[in-house]
């Protein structure tokens, strides 16, 4: 289902996602509350969610939608591209991040690929369509950070949306010890959350690695 108060933009994904194989909209809504409603009474398996619209703006839906069908999963779309709108999108309760001004490719990647339990961030969310540069742009350079082979598994295991109790059993580590290599994380990426964490570690390409 689409949710999106541009109808041509709503239109168009809707026909593009009913060509693909397995997959169909089963409706668009113009508005935020017109979506809460279809999404109650037709339970799509997901919901491409934009985050500007009036009235109720679509995190707010996205808050309502999780509470009430707990088992669709939410991509938000947004013309922002500011990593904090991406930790916006998953308190919220979405599940992936889509820039909208991305190509429909993308889109529908997304579409295929979006799970519970963790935050897809498409790469144009990172300035382009290709995935992002091991180094920064702007002439600022800044190195990927070492990481250990146990960072690297406590790494993969937070893009999975494991929480560090989770982890701790994953791994066969204390929680004492799952949260002292997280607060490592957390220095070496210079950022102050498990989320924060795990989009600075898809833009700097440490996710790939660590899953690998």
């Amino acid at each position: 289902m689409v949710v999106d108060d541009h109808r041509a933009f709503a239109d168009l994904l809707s026909f593009a996602v009913s060509t693909q194989p397995k997959m169909t909209c089963v409706g668009t809504a113009t508005s935020a509350a017109e979506g809460v409603a279809m999404a109650v009474d037709l339970r799509p398996d997901v919901i491409v969610m934009d985050i500007e619209m009036p009235r109720q703006d679509g995190l707010a839906a996205t808050r309502r939608i999780r509470e009430i069908a707990p088992d669709t999963v939410i991509v938000v779309v947004s013309a922002h591209r500011d990593p904090q709108w991406v930790v916006r999108a998953a308190q919220a309760g979405a599940s992936a991040f889509v820039p909208k001004d991305g190509s429909l490719d993308e889109m529908l990647d997304v579409l295929r690929r979006v799970r519970h339990g963790s935050m897809l961030v498409a790469p144009s969310a990172f300035g382009g369509n290709a995935p992002p540069p091991r180094w920064a742009a702007a002439g600022e350079r800044h190195l990927v950070p070492a990481l250990t082979h146990r960072e690297s598994e406590v790494l993969a295991c937070l893009g999975k949306g494991l929480a560090p109790k989770a982890i701790a059993r994953v791994l066969g580590i204390s929680v004492h010890t799952c949260r002292g290599y997280v607060k490592a994380l957390l220095g070496k990426l210079g950022v102050r959350s498990q989320l924060e964490a795990v989009v600075k570690a898809q833009q700097l390409g440490l996710l790939d690695a660590a899953d690998g």
